[in-house]
């Protein structure tokens, strides 16, 4: 059974019930007043018959007819006398004609001793008429002694048509009612329900794949429409994380791709070496020494790049990293210096007016400022300048790294901080690298909950930033902004 069938069913059975109820009710209540006047029209002519029918036993010539047109006395009347035994002595009506209907039933006169008895009987005449009576029975004095019992009786015929006729129409309205009803209901809850329909259709489409379908109405008056809205939030999620898990997988699709290439670039060398070795070089100690130098500088570049996957692969996997208060100004001077020795044609200028503390990890922030300083001296001019500089801003300390060389184009920016990514031949493979130092450098800065981007140097070059939240703040002013604030 459908819903809209059910809750069509559910509202026709309330509004039956009720309209039931108001018909039992009315039946009830006009039945019980239309006997109360019943009641009183045989309580105003018990006496006046009574006083008719004693005087017919007392010798009194003719049946009781009433000396006055009383309009509650109807046609059909009946009466008899009895005395205190039981025994009918006379016997009077209104309106008989042949074969008259007589009550059946009548009670005897011992009924009546404290008072005036009501009941309601039947009677069938010779003809197989049958009448409904209201009965009214009250002892009679004469002399102020007891004499016996009046019973008189009306018939109620017309209250009987007058409760049919109301049975009649309280039916026939209540039928109409109901029916009228359902259809309306019907239609009501099919317009209302519509929404769930489509919101069905909508479903079976998402789930043959189709995820941008979305459901209507998202009207938050209605519970419909709440439930429309939730859906369509839930399946914009869905969209998004099916979006980001195709992403995902096609990242780590490439991941492996440019892995392996790079990988097999040493172990091809490696191999080459060795074919050199197995072909007679083992016997001659010159290319002997050029074979084992290239080879273990093969093995040692395919070491590193299999120990910068490791970090990236632990890095993504978020797993907890020291938390330590550490003096970012520290490592930069350390990292600098390094960085001179190695480099001594490069100049290099730190500018840190005040220590910067950072809570975190002190070797995994020396490797980000190493990598940015190694991307700098790879990229800037010859002897050209790389500045390296350390403030703060309300909560968060800043790195940034300022080189002068081509810069990055804008469609780089967000790449440049993927794996194996490369974006112009200035910064290709063959100046170094293979493009997992800035990956590494946003791997570790989002793990100390912080976060990279580089933007233009002033007069040409590339800037790029690291923002790390603060652990204590920095004393005294802090330095003038950065590109990166602008």
């Amino acid at each position: 059974m459908t819903l809209r069938l059910r809750m069509t069913l559910v509202v026709v059975a309330i509004v039956a019930a009720g309209l039931i109820a108001a018909d039992v009710i009315t039946y009830t209540t006009l039945h019980s007043y239309l006997t109360g006047q019943v009641d009183n029209e045989l309580t105003e002519a018990v006496h006046p018959i009574g006083q008719e029918l004693v005087h017919q036993v007392d010798g009194a010539a003719g049946l009781f007819q009433p000396e006055y047109d009383d309009p509650i006395v109807p046609p059909g009347t009946f009466a008899e006398l009895r005395d205190q035994s039981g025994t009918v002595l006379a016997v009077g009506g209104i309106g008989y004609g042949t074969g008259p209907t007589l009550p059946t039933a009548l009670p005897g006169s011992g009924l009546v001793a404290d008072g005036p008895l009501f009941l309601t009987t039947t009677g069938q005449s010779n003809a197989g008429v049958r009448t409904t009576y209201r009965v009214e029975a009250e002892a009679v004095a004469v002399d102020g002694q007891p004499f016996g019992t009046i019973v008189v009786a009306i018939p109620l015929t017309a209250t009987e048509q007058t409760i049919g006729r109301l049975l009649l129409i309280e039916g026939l309205v209540t039928l109409i009612l109901l029916i009228g009803l359902a259809v309306l209901s019907w239609w009501i809850v099919r317009r209302e329900l519509r929404p769930l329909d489509d919101m069905a259709t909508t479903a079976g489409e998402i789930a043959a794949g189709d995820l941008s379908q979305r459901v209507s109405p998202e009207d938050d008056a209605t519970e419909v429409g709440r439930l429309g809205h939730a859906l369509n939030t839930m399946l914009g999620e869905i969209e998004e994380a099916f979006d980001a898990r195709r992403a995902s997988e096609e990242r780590l699709r490439r991941f492996l791709a440019d892995a392996s290439h790079e990988l097999r670039t040493p172990l091809t060398s490696i191999r080459g070496y060795a074919e050199i070795f197995d072909r007679g070089a083992k016997d001659r100690p010159g290319d002997l020494q050029t074979s084992m130098h290239h080879i273990r500088s093969e093995a040692d570049r395919m070491s590193e790049l299999v120990d910068d996957l490791l970090l990236l692969a632990r890095m993504d996997q978020q797993r907890p990293i020291e938390r330590e208060s550490v003096d970012l100004r520290a490592i930069v001077e350390e990292a600098v210096d390094a960085a001179r020795a190695a480099t001594p044609g490069s100049t290099f200028t730190v500018i840190a007016p005040a220590p910067v503390t950072v809570l975190g990890d002190a070797g995994r922030l020396r490797q980000v400022v190493d990598n940015l300083l190694t991307n700098a001296v790879r990229h800037a001019p010859a002897s050209g300048p790389v500045q390296v500089r350390t403030w703060s801003a309300g909560t968060a300390a800043i790195l940034d790294v300022i080189d002068h060389g081509p810069g990055i184009p804008e469609e780089d920016r967000e790449k440049i901080f993927e794996p194996f990514h490369r974006s112009d031949p200035s910064r290709a493979r063959a100046t170094g690298g293979v493009g997992l130092g800035l990956a590494i450098v946003s791997a570790i800065a989002q793990a100390h909950d912080g976060a990279v981007g580089v933007v233009d140097t002033e007069g040409g070059g590339a800037t790029f930033w690291v923002r790390l939240p603060l652990a204590v703040a920095a004393d005294g002013a802090a330095a003038e902004p950065s590109s990166v604030e602008a």
